[in-house]
């Protein structure tokens, strides 16, 4: 155990004479700075310094001491040090040759520069989170050679937890959605009395765009934060370089268990979205538009093709592996300390939504071209 250190205190036993007690130290010194005021403040011809009851002092102490003698010297007094040890002493000298040196102010960048360093910083982001894609490859063909080390237990954990536990809020989001978009429809499809196209607007966007879309934000506020918040976590508690201590790599013990677990529960959750989101749309449509539960069923069967599901779960399985990859690859990026936890797992949620918006976008343009 380190020695309990005496906090630092300044008395005067008599007017122009100050007496500094206890250690004036980093660690010690904070409050204290506003008690050695009173020296500056002085108004004797002459101050004295006392330092004979001093424990410790290092240079932050000393600083704070010059910068009050310096202002008694401004004023015209005079400042005297008595019963000071010699090396601390030789503190004060180097102390007070530099006191009247400007601290160097950080330059301002232009607006160019920032561009270019957040350019370089993207671009190395880029570079490294497809390095760990790679490293992620590598190790998945590794153990698809072993099967006997694939970690089934932690692969149906991660299932239940990121998909199982996930149906109340998908769900829930789903059906209010399905709703929103047939009621959307229904306020203009009424004025044209095409009132039963309002099963393939359902049908279509809930399929092919919302279902997918909606549920992977979800997942990645809700699955892929709390991935890099473990693996973040571990980081700081060194249990990382202790797995590598004992030699079980990270990758196959914490990141392919998620992502193997994630592309199967993302696209079953999904196939629950595209249920629950088409009950809205019917339930909405059987309220606004006169469409029953039977003829809203049996359009949806006829017209709405099974390559619509197909495109949605298609992209669900793109879209997991994405969430999965970021939120542990932000998680490994965290530095020792817990502030950087909270700052890389929002990185890992604000860049999983907008790689999956992305990608999104990318596959409308491709489906569009290929007639899908």
């Amino acid at each position: 155990m380190q020695p309990r250190l005496s906090p630092a205190d300044i008395s005067q036993p008599q007017p122009g004479l100050f007496v500094l007690s206890g250690c004036w130290t980093a660690r010690t010194v904070a409050g204290a700075d506003r008690k050695l005021e009173a020296i500056g403040d002085s108004e004797a011809v002459e101050v004295v310094v006392d330092g004979s009851q001093l424990e410790a002092i290092d240079s932050v102490g000393v600083w704070l001491l010059q910068q009050q003698c310096k202002k008694i010297r401004t004023a015209g007094r005079s400042v005297r040090l008595r019963d000071w040890p010699v090396n601390v002493q030789k503190l004060l000298d180097v102390i007070e040759k530099q006191i009247d040196i400007p601290v160097l102010r950080a330059p301002r960048r232009s607006f160019l520069e920032k561009i270019g360093r957040n350019g370089a910083a993207a671009w190395q982001g880029m570079v490294a989170l497809l390095s760990f894609i790679g490293e992620c490859a590598l190790a998945l063909v590794r153990i698809g050679l072993q099967p006997n080390r694939w970690r089934w237990r932690q692969v149906l954990k991660n299932i239940e937890i990121s998909g199982f536990d996930a149906l109340p809020i998908v769900g829930l989001t789903a059906f209010l959605l399905g709703i929103v978009v047939a009621y959307q429809g229904a306020d203009q499809l009424r004025h044209y009395g095409a009132n039963i196209f309002v099963v393939d607007l359902v049908g279509y966007a809930m399929l092919r765009e919302f279902s997918p879309l909606i549920t992977a934000i979800i997942i990645a506020g809700r699955s892929g934060s709390a991935y890099a918040a473990q693996i973040g976590t571990m980081v700081v508690t060194e249990e990382i370089d202790g797995m590598r201590t004992i030699g079980i790599e990270p990758i196959d013990f914490l990141v392919l268990p998620k992502i193997i677990a994630l592309m199967v529960a993302l696209p079953l959750l999904t196939v629950f979205a595209d249920v629950t989101g088409v009950f809205g749309g019917m339930f909405m449509a059987r309220s606004q538009l006169d469409v029953g539960f039977h003829e809203f069923l049996a359009r949806f069967g006829s017209k709405i093709g099974l390559s619509a599901l197909l495109v949605g779960v298609g992209k669900a399985v793109v879209f997991a592996a994405i969430i999965a990859i970021v939120g542990c690859y932000q998680g490994f990026r965290t530095k020792a300390n817990a502030d950087s936890v909270g700052r890389q797992t929002t990185r890992s949620v604000v860049q999983s939504i907008f790689i999956v918006i992305i990608l999104d976008s990318g596959f409308s343009v491709i489906f569009s071209i290929l007639g899908l």
